[in-house]
Order: structure tokens, then sequence, then C-alpha cells
């Protein structure tokens, strides 16, 4: 886990190696000959960068990649001319290009022994709620089986109206979406400026940023400007999204081969850092930033066993109320004095909660008609009021006891992964 000045009080860690898991964006014009005229692939530099992500995930990390160049493959496969793109005819390059592009990526990766699984995404995917939580778990399980998810935007079928439009802010979605702690852009320049570089020669190149502030953002350029029109504008974007999630962003150069390995070799590079953990975020943002739809009560036991870390089970719930759906926020009360003692993200409909509501996870198929997540929140998704379990602890009545046929108290054990 990458350090940060607010988690331990000493100086963040600022290494592409130091992370658990990152987030790489690759952009058209690095994985490309020629940006959009040629559609060749620079099969070469594809193959160092993944030889750095072999080299990380040998280290213990878990990387995914959310890459650029499908419409930039596709129009030089289909040959189209040069210039601005229809919207259909970049959907047809896409439709095309997603084809080649997943073929180079896992080919670089198998010839490392390394899996890679194809996701595509659209701004509602990281937007609405329930299509949200699918793609996180489906990010989690792919990553708990060992495979890199190579990630693009899915312009074949996203219009304008339902479309990042740009990689860099897509990115930074996917990796607070994934709990990461680094996102990494690679581009064409080595990191944030003073001025742009190519018009000003005094302009300073800027290797840390602590905090964004409006004078950072003054240097990436107003919104119509030439210089933000190269993409750095969004990139101030992205870091606003990722450092407020608790991840630390990087901006460095892709040109040569290696990159990452250049961005802990000594290479120049802009580092943003985020000021709490991915987890810490999280439940900051469950805690205080959403309107709970509901509630669900839980016995003693349960109480008990959420104050050791652990997911809250169906069999230790004993009520709810509201009108929630899966995703939504919900109060977390304690039975045996009525206490909020948390909020979390629901993984059930009201409909399906009230019916699983005591019983065993093994149960949830046969009484809902699917298999659905074994727990009612997961721990991850969870905010405690730690003021009020003590509360509860120190109450002379407060005597946990196990939910008959819950096992652990209603909840168990999860995997201590960031998704």
């Amino acid at each position: 886990m990458i350090d940060t000045a607010a988690a331990t009080g000493s100086a963040p860690v600022r290494r592409v190696s130091a992370a658990r898991r990152v987030v790489v964006k690759v952009g058209s014009a690095l994985l490309v000959e020629n940006g959009a005229a040629s559609g060749r692939l620079k099969a070469d530099w594809l193959a160092s960068l993944a030889d750095d992500i072999a080299a990380l995930t040998r280290q213990g990390a878990e990387v995914i990649v959310v890459s650029s160049g499908a419409i930039a493959l596709g129009r030089g496969v289909l040959k189209l001319p040069r210039g601005p793109l229809k919207l259909e005819q970049a959907q047809a390059a896409a439709s095309v290009g997603q084809i080649a592009l997943a073929r180079a990526w896992s080919e670089a990766l198998a010839a490392r022994s390394l899996v890679a699984a194809q996701v595509l995404l659209t701004l509602g995917d990281t937007e609405e709620r329930r299509r949200y939580l699918n793609a996180r778990s489906t990010l989690a399980t792919l990553i708990r089986l060992g495979a890199v998810p190579v990630i693009n935007e899915n312009d074949a079928v996203a219009t304008s109206e339902i479309r990042y439009g740009d990689n860099d802010r897509l990115a930074a979605r996917v990796a607070t979406m994934a709990s990461a702690d680094l996102l990494v852009l690679l581009s064409d320049i080595d990191g944030l400026y003073t001025a742009p570089p190519a018009l000003d020669a005094n302009a300073r190149h800027i290797p840390v940023v602590e905090r964004i502030t409006p004078e950072i953002e003054a240097m990436a350029g107003a919104a119509a400007s030439e210089f933000s029109r190269g993409g750095m504008k969004t990139k101030i974007d992205a870091a606003r999204i990722a450092v407020s999630a608790g991840t630390a962003m990087v901006i460095a150069s892709g040109k040569a081969l290696n990159p990452l390995a250049a961005v802990d070799g000594g290479a120049r590079f802009t580092w943003f850092d985020a000021h709490a953990t991915p987890t810490l975020a999280r439940k900051t943002w469950i805690a205080g930033s959403l309107d709970p739809h509901g509630s669900v009560m839980i016995d003693d036991g349960a109480v008990a066993a959420l104050a050791r870390g652990r997911s809250l089970l169906p069999a230790g719930v004993v009520a709810v109320a509201g009108a929630f759906s899966r995703g939504d926020a919900v109060r977390v009360v304690a039975k045996s004095s009525g206490r909020e003692i948390g909020r979390g993200l629901v993984a059930y409909d009201y409909d399906h909660a009230v019916r699983i509501m005591g019983r065993n996870s093994r149960e949830i198929e046969e009484i809902i008609g699917f298999v659905g997540r074994a727990e009612m929140i997961h721990r991850d998704d969870l905010a405690l009021d730690e003021v009020a379990l003590a509360a509860l602890a120190a109450a002379p009545s407060h005597t946990p006891q196990a939910s008959p046929g819950s096992g652990e108290a209603g909840l168990r054990p999860q995997e201590s992964q960031p998704c």
C-alpha cells in the first residue's frame, strides 16, 4: 500500500513499485504509429510495457490497464481518411479496432504468462449506482483470479451524450472504482509545467503536486486553449477525481520503452499526492456524502462481529425498512439499543432483503431465484461509528449472542481486497 502523509505521518513513497494496485492509462499516440493515420501497432513499445506489468505482478502488485487505440487501429484497417471522423465512422472503426486491440494486449501479456481480460465501459457504468457495483464486482473477481483487466470506453455504442470522450477521466473513475493506490497516466509529456513548454522557454516542470489549487488548475490551461486540447486539463480533472478518492496519480512520459520502470528509475514525472487511503476515502464518502434510503437492524452478535471488521450477512439482520435499491446507502441500527452504528451500501433491493434477512447465505439462491452476494453489506462498503460501537460495548446490558444458523453472528471474514 502506498504510504500517505495523512495516514502515516511521514512523507509519501512516490514509486510505482510501492503500490499494491495500479491503474495504467495508455493513450492512442503511444500505442499506434503516427496516431490514427497508419493504424500500425507499436509492437516493441507494447512489449516493453508488458514487461513492466509482469515485473509489477511478480512483486505482488495488481495491475489494471485503461487502453486507448481501438479507433486508431480500426481506421487503419478500414483505410478511413485522415481528419475528424463522423460518429458512425468512429463507431465502425472502434468495432474493428477493439478486436485488434484486445488481441494485441492478449498476446503481449500471454507471452509473459499473464491473462488479459477485456472490459468495455461507458459513462453510465461508472455513474449509475447499480451498474457501478456490477463493474466493481467484475473487476474485483478478475483481479482475484489473477487476470489483468484491459479497459476501454465502449466507443462502438457510446454517443456524445453517454461517453467520457477521453480516457484520462475514465481511468480516474476506474481507479476509484477499483480502490487503486496509484493511477499512472502515460502521456507524450513528462508531467505538469508552469506553462506550455512548447510555447514558453521559461516553463518550469513541477515534480510534486501536494494539493490541486486554483494555481495548479490554471497551469493546465483554459478549457478552450490549445494547451488543454492536448489533454493536460483532462489530466488535472483526472487527478482531482483520483486524489479525492485516496488514489495517488502520476503523469509520466510514455515515449520511451519500459515507461513504468522509468518512473522508478529516475525519469522526470509529476506526482499528485493523495491524502488518505482508498479505503478511508471510500468509507468517509459512504458515511458523510450519501443520503440513506432506509435501514437494516441487526442483532447483538452481528454488532460484535462488525466491530471485529467482518461483513454483514443476511443471518445477522432482524429487520429492514425503507425503499432502497441495490447500491443505496442504508443506516445500520443495533436492535438492543435502537442506535445507528454505521452506514453502508446494501447489496440487495428492499424486496429481496426482507425475504433473506435472518437466513443463511447458502439459502439465497433458493429464496430469490438467483445467486446474489453472500453479504447484505460488504465490509468494504461499510462505515462504522466507532463511538457508537464503543458505547454499546460498554453498556452492561450488551451481551452479544449469535443468531441461530448465522454462522459467526451473521457475519464472516472477508479477503483483504480493496475492491
